[in-house]
């Protein structure tokens, strides 16, 4: 659901709550927050409205809040399948255990407080080399459907299998951690992508 405006969210959060969806919670995020911050996660409308009214409550740059249903997942992951060229190339799994501040970019683990790294038995971000064909399938004439060729798709599935994608990134980024240790890399096929396209561009049309 997008609110805009801080003065509906409550309601917005209310109306959520109201729909018999079994109590679900919800998640806030701000339309245009880059790295994940400013995601939360509230239990209750009342919740939500102490955070609006509080003083660690930050307005989205472009005044616009996005109010999800929270899915809970079997396991703390979510999975982001990255295409270049329209195809998939890899994806990514992410540890949601420790927070919703998913920005796999180096630059983004600087300061845990904000994207945290994710130490322990897991690593925060592992390359998968593929995912379901039927999910990739669908992804890939999304992609063609609307003339993307770079994207990163997230999604994750709930404890039925059921699969919810909620977002569409064309400005992606990559984690070279975990590239290193998968022994892809992405920046590498998209500077070839890239090259590929520019000579293609520079080809001179036949004219009959």
């Amino acid at each position: 659901m997008l609110v805009a405006g801080k003065d509906m969210l409550v309601d917005a959060a209310r109306e959520h709550f109201g729909l018999g969806l079994g109590g679900a919670p919800v998640i806030l995020k701000p339309n245009r927050g880059g790295k994940g911050l400013g995601v939360r996660l509230f239990h209750t409308a009342e919740a939500l409205a102490a955070y609006e009214a509080g003083a660690e409550y930050e307005p989205p740059v472009d005044g616009l809040h996005l109010l999800q249903q929270y899915i809970r997942a079997p396991v703390p992951l979510i999975t982001r399948a990255e295409f270049m060229g329209g195809r998939f190339f890899y994806a990514v799994e992410v540890d949601t255990s420790e927070g919703f501040e998913l920005c796999p970019a180096d630059q983004c683990t600087v300061e845990d407080a904000f994207c945290p790294a994710g130490e322990g038995p897991r690593a925060k971000f592992t390359v998968i080399a593929d995912i379901d064909p039927d999910i990739k399938q669908r992804y890939e004439a999304f992609l063609a459907a609307n003339d993307i060729e770079i994207a990163g798709i997230e999604f994750i599935l709930d404890e039925a299998g059921t699969v919810y994608t909620y977002d569409v990134n064309t400005n992606t980024n990559y984690n070279p951690d975990a590239e290193a240790r998968a022994g892809r890399s992405a920046m590498t096929a998209l500077a070839r992508f890239l090259g590929n396209e520019l000579t293609r561009l520079a080809e001179p049309i036949a004219v009959e």
